[in-house]
């Protein structure tokens, strides 16, 4: 047992001889909170956000007389009496460990939360003037006397977080908004609003957001810095204008969020070792690949993250900067002033790095600084808006990059998509048809079993029916060899250097789905959604 575990297991022992020593109950799992509604909607609110988290304590249940409250510090007397004057009945405390505690207030708060759109109904608009102008407040602990339309967005904000939204979609109708969630890479409908309520709303986003609330004819873009749950999140907001309204996106960027290691990412067997062994290069540069919203992103900030170490420079320039990166220096593109990918990668040269991380190749003077640095003897990584490995090579032709200088500076391109995982509670197993086994490109004869798992049917609270949990990603590698050189020297397409990376190994990104098939991660359906059908090479 380490000494992290060792530490947990005495602080419960010593809470079990504490209640014990009381003469209270102690629980090892608290029951979901049932409290009655004029307590959700009266004094509860008032003990639900920072006072419920600084005292670690949260009403469970109620009877005539008495009030049932949890906590993790029995013998606070002070707690007692706060809790006697705000609800003027006795109070009853049991004990129960402090994540089991925390976990009762955050449900709690989500009923709230998904309460206050009914009070969007119930109270008139109080005009922009009552708005919270300061960021980095904390969603959680909205007041009574805040307008509805703030108690709406923060609620809405603090729904779209607990549930894993990467994207907030508030779309308007002739006669409707609609809010809309994006969970693993799928939109969802979440809610329908009243069109009078299209205004504030919009007014309520711009306002935290930094925006113009009087231009409506022209988009807009802008940045939300605020707390979810004592969690600095940073928000993107994107506002344009549409037939009946501004249409509004919010993209929530959980700051704290842990960065995942390759392996957690999608990227298995013979990848992962070839991986490592690039991104530990000491020149040369690395393309990541994909569509938009392919997590390109999070794939560099893995291969930073494992060769992040004490004795290596590593900068970074970003549009946006989506992780905090302890040790490794991160700046953020500003267009507003002149600061551009390239102005910045200019800059990072001039700082001794090792490792450069450029958000994105957009144009031929990234591309060009990009290829110098490698060339110079700095690792760079970076990303390419291309559909596979092979065509970044065209790409960056394209741009007007010579062919001898990508040929001699890029050391491998991996494309890649995201799949969601299928639900591990209610995923159902069955055998692939020969139908599936050759959409996937797979021969019945070198399979062993044709054992796989599909999208169940019967009702899971898990996955809220949704049927799929998370999201890994699929991978082709091209590594770039003396022959793959020589073929970019010679301006060959991406299918000639595509058969000629298919004689030593090459899988495309169908291949790689089809194993995460057999591995029983994700359906059949998903990875034929995400990918092209294999080319005969």
């Amino acid at each position: 047992m380490n000494s992290e575990a060792k530490k947990l297991g005495n602080s419960i022992n010593d809470l079990k001889a504490l209640a014990r020593y009381l003469g209270i109950l102690y629980y090892d799992e608290l029951p979901d909170p049932i409290l009655p509604q004029k307590i959700i909607k009266g004094d509860f609110t008032r003990i639900t956000g920072s006072w419920a988290k600084s005292y670690l304590a949260i009403p469970i249940a109620e009877s005539e007389n008495e009030i049932v409250v949890a906590t993790s510090e029995p013998d606070n007397i002070n707690l007692i009496e706060q809790l006697q004057i705000c609800f003027g009945k006795t109070i009853k405390i049991v004990a129960a460990p402090e994540e089991e505690v925390l976990k009762a207030i955050n449900s709690i708060k989500t009923r709230l939360m998904n309460n206050r759109s009914s009070d969007l109904k119930s109270d008139e608009d109080e005009g922009d003037d009552e708005f919270n102008h300061e960021l980095k407040i904390d969603v959680t602990d909205a007041e009574d006397d805040d307008a509805p339309i703030i108690r709406y967005v923060n609620a809405m904000i603090f729904k779209a977080n607990s549930e894993r939204a990467s994207d907030i979609h508030i779309e308007p109708y002739e006669n409707e908004v609609k809010v809309r969630f994006r969970i693993d890479g799928v939109l969802y409908d979440i809610a329908s609003e009243d069109k009078m309520f299209q205004a504030g709303i919009a007014s309520r986003i711009k306002i935290m957001a930094g925006l113009n609330i009087a231009e409506k004819r022209l988009p807009q873009d802008g940045r939300i810095g605020i707390k979810i749950a004592g969690k600095d999140v940073d928000i993107r907001v994107s506002t344009v204008p549409t037939s009946f309204g501004e249409r509004i996106v919010l993209r929530i960027l959980d700051q704290t969020s842990t960065v995942l290691d390759l392996e957690q990412i999608g990227i298995t067997g013979k990848n992962l070792q070839t991986v490592q062994n690039l991104i530990t290069k000491p020149n040369g540069i690395i393309l990541v690949t994909g569509p938009t919203g392919s997590g390109k992103s999070t794939t560099l900030y893995s291969c930073l993250s494992y060769i992040n170490k004490p004795e290596l420079n590593i900068l970074t320039v970003e549009d946006p900067v989506e992780y905090q990166l302890p040790g490794i220096g991160q700046m953020q593109v500003n267009s507003k002033i002149g600061f551009t990918f390239a102005s910045g990668l200019r800059a990072i040269l001039r700082q001794d790095p090792d490792v450069v991380m450029v958000g994105e190749i957009r144009d031929a003077e990234t591309a060009e600084i990009a290829i110098q640095a490698s060339l110079t003897g700095h690792l760079v990584l970076s990303t390419l808006h291309t559909n596979d490995s092979a065509g970044a090579v065209a790409r960056l032709i394209d741009m007007g990059v010579e062919p001898f200088l990508v040929s001699s500076s890029l050391l491998a391109i991996m494309a890649q998509r995201l799949i969601r995982r299928l639900c591990p509670v209610c995923k159902e197993e069955y055998e692939l048809t020969d139908e599936e086994l050759k959409n996937l490109g797979i021969s019945p004869q070198k399979i062993k079993s044709r054992r796989a798992f599909r999208a169940g049917t019967k009702p899971c609270e898990f996955c809220q029916n949704t049927r799929y949990k998370g999201r890994s990603g699929i991978h082709e590698l091209l590594l770039i060899d003396e022959e793959i050189r020589s073929l970019i020297t010679q301006r060959m397409d991406s299918t000639t250097i595509k058969r000629a990376a298919f004689k030593k190994g090459f899988k495309t990104l169908r291949m790689d789905g089809a194993t995460k098939v057999l591995a029983g991660i994700t359906s059949v359906q998903e990875v034929l959604l995400v990918t092209h059908e294999n080319e005969n090479l």
